[in-house]
């Protein structure tokens, strides 16, 4: 049996142990045949349980939904460790090296009057987006249909509508969809996928 300290506080590796533990055959059941597929969905609800605890400025809320999150993540690697793909260190270490790469103003000396255009450079150079089209290609299409909307909207550089008006826009259009038997969250998501496919089509265009 895997050694822990009988009594908090507690440390990640302490965390990585209890996980290995669980997977283990001594472990529990329920978390030996959980996949990345079977836990997909406890990772988005509780990230969006961070969220409304981040909305209710909430600290001890967020603390303990900040550990959630952890848990998925150290429950992910830990499969990943298992299957022999990657490990948590792995991880740790290429959202480090993300972070060095994404600020060079801050560990290589470059002088930026715009710390969000460097970032947002050095994410396009790194994941090897040469167009606006490809940026809008890596926008996740597993995001509410609502906010990949807004982040697509945002990298094609449009404008954002007044927020009252923008309410009352989006409450009459769900409205139409739902008079008319639609799904509203698919239609979005239909319409995301076409105006990938125009911004792709006018890019080439431009290009030829």
């Amino acid at each position: 049996m895997i050694n822990l300290k009988n009594t908090p506080p507690y440390d990640l590796e302490a965390l990585k142990e209890i996980m290995a533990l669980l997977r283990s055959p001594e472990g529990c059941p329920w978390d030996r045949e959980q996949t990345h597929q079977s836990i997909r969905r406890n990772m988005l609800e509780e990230a969006y349980e961070a969220v409304e605890a981040i909305d209710e400025d909430d600290p001890e809320h967020l603390k303990e939904e900040l550990g959630d999150v952890l848990l998925q993540v150290v429950f992910h690697a830990r499969m990943a460790q298992e299957a022999g793909r990657f490990t948590l260190d792995d991880v740790i270490d290429g959202v480090c090296q993300k972070l060095i790469y994404r600020h060079p103003h801050v560990f290589a000396g470059v002088e930026s009057q715009d710390a969000l255009a460097t970032w947002d450079a050095q994410k396009r150079q790194e994941k090897g987006q040469r167009t606006t089209g490809d940026a809008l290609d890596a926008v996740a299409r597993a995001l509410p249909a609502l906010t990949r909307a807004e982040k697509l909207q945002k990298k094609a550089g449009r404008e954002i509508q007044l927020e009252d008006a923008l309410g009352a826009l989006l409450f009459s259009a769900v409205e139409v969809g739902r008079l008319a038997g639609l799904d509203s969250e698919q239609a979005l998501q239909k319409a995301c996928e076409g105006f990938i496919r125009q911004y792709r089509a006018r890019e080439a265009q431009e290009q030829a």
